[in-house]
């Protein structure tokens, strides 16, 4: 089941003697929403994705997913790395089946591990070990460990980066199949502008020193998206230009809340 990400008043600083590395940050992404965000290097994206996923809390400011307060990882919330970071001594059937196994799931765990592998074209490779796998195959195993927990939010911290064009595809459409047949509600950190277009529903353009969104721009183009198809090539001038300013004239951020308010329980620990 998917859920509302809602981040409000975000600030951070990893030193207070420094200025901050995310500033003003108030953004929402609605339940089964693609949000792509976009930004140079050091502009605080992937800080922003790993306080989403509660592995860092925010000094100042609050990140709800659903009704509950981000204070710390959960399960249903999977984040996704440029590394695919399999246990080596595990073969592939029990790398995926690892979170189940944690969560207490008993011998169903190895069929729904199946399941998922098959749903990711790797059903052949469930005996293997992660250093028999291409680089492609290796993400698609950490996405099935990513997907198998049934998450509501997945998190992509440009998983796709490292491998060659026709693979990446690939995984884009594996990935945006399934979060849409889920639910699933996506963020996704990437520096390539086509990346954020085929992806996002939404993308936030980011500005640095201190990181704010300068910008989002909502994608009116119809799925699947690719490079050629008509509006493309302006989505991308127009994420260009939103760069251009965000580099030249840092603006006041913007603010994204979403259309409905969202009633939230009592904070968990």
């Amino acid at each position: 089941m998917s859920a509302t990400i809602r981040i409000d008043n975000l600030n951070h600083w990893f030193n207070r003697s420094e200025p901050p590395v995310l500033q003003d940050i108030f953004v929402a992404v609605q339940a089964g929403q693609s949000l792509a965000l976009v930004g140079e290097s050091g502009c605080g994206k992937s800080t922003l994705l790993n306080m989403i996923a509660g592995m860092i809390r925010p000094t100042v400011g609050t990140i709800h997913i659903g009704q509950n307060r981000v204070l710390g990882p959960r399960p249903e919330w999977n984040i996704m790395f440029q590394h695919a970071a399999l246990y080596p001594w595990l073969n592939v059937v029990d790398n995926v089946a690892l979170g189940l196994e944690f969560a207490g799931v008993g011998k169903a765990r190895r069929t729904t591990a199946m399941d998922m592998l098959d749903r990711v074209g790797l059903l052949d490779k469930a005996r293997s070990r992660p250093r028999d796998l291409s680089g492609g195959q290796q993400q698609r195993v950490a996405l099935a460990r990513s997907l198998v927990m049934s998450p509501s939010v997945l998190l992509l911290d440009e998983p796709f980066s490292a491998l060659d064009t026709f693979t990446r595809t690939d995984l884009q459409d594996e990935v945006l199949g399934i979060v849409a047949e889920q639910g699933i509600s996506l963020v996704q950190v990437t520096h390539d502008l086509d990346e954020a277009i085929i992806m996002g529903d939404r993308i936030g353009v980011m500005e640095r020193s201190p990181g704010r969104i300068h910008a989002l721009v909502d994608n009116q183009m119809n799925g699947p998206r690719r490079p050629g198809m008509r509006g493309f090539a302006e989505m991308r001038d127009e994420l260009l230009a939103a760069f251009g300013r965000a580099r030249r004239n840092p603006s006041t951020p913007v603010r994204s809340t979403p259309t409905d308010p969202i009633e939230l329980e009592p904070e968990y620990s």
